[in-house]
């Protein structure tokens, strides 16, 4: 029987991208929760060029990157396909998940950025909302009418980016503003395929508030 372990962080998105991948899968595997203070020697030997999770790592082998780790659960595992099987719909799936996945930075510099730096963030947040407010009309799914891997990488919009937003206190996100895009959030957090294997928002809410309270007394620290 193949042995799999996941290194992770429980609040992480790209963590629960492959714990969600698995999980459809129907893998049975071992959770391995992360310091991201004190990174264990197994994460470090796994992952030694980035240092970061998730890593997957089957019978003794890691495989590093989310995007990458999703692509080869799909490939080696039996169990619901999570790439389409048409090219062409493959290749949007491919497309729109490395979309989403390159917005990430963004994300987080938008709300917990400074300076500048937020503000060109909040800019470009903005403009990637405009995008997927016309991408997303009359659809519940990226691709073909189907869960799969775009929608597992787009966690990051469905879920996190509403949390980012309702613990920094900044107001990005709005139903008069992207009026598609927030009904199409709405749906994708009370989707059966994806409700049952999301995080506690709660949970992450509560974490997420207590970083950005750390964040905001160490950065009037340094002002002093």
């Amino acid at each position: 029987m193949a042995q799999v372990k996941l290194l992770g962080f429980w609040y992480s998105p790209f963590t629960h991208r492959v714990e969600w991948a698995l999980k459809l899968k129907g893998i049975k595997y071992e959770y391995i929760e992360e310091d991201r203070y004190n990174k264990s020697p197994l994460l470090l030997e796994s992952n030694p060029i980035y240092k970061k999770v998730p890593v997957l790592i089957h019978n003794g082998k890691p495989i590093c990157d989310s995007m990458v780790i999703l692509e080869y659960i799909d490939e080696i595992f039996e169990g619901p396909s999570i790439l389409p099987k048409d090219s062409h719909d493959r290749a949007l799936a491919r497309f729109w998940a490395k979309f989403l996945d390159d917005k990430v930075v963004t994300v987080v510099n938008a709300f917990l950025g400074k300076g500048e730096e937020q503000e060109k963030a909040k800019e470009e947040v903005c403009e990637m909302l405009k995008i997927l407010d016309n991408e997303l009309k009359d659809k519940t799914f990226f691709v073909a009418n189907k869960f799969g891997y775009a929608d597992i990488v787009a966690n990051l919009v469905g879920l996190w980016l509403g949390l980012f937003q309702e613990g920094s206190g900044i107001e990005l996100v709005t139903s008069e503003k992207f009026p598609i895009f927030c009904g199409w959030r709405d749906e994708y957090v009370n989707c059966s395929q994806v409700k049952e294997y999301l995080p506690s928002r709660n949970d992450l809410l509560a974490f997420f508030q207590v970083f950005v309270r750390a964040q905001a007394a160490a950065s009037a620290s340094t002002q002093k």
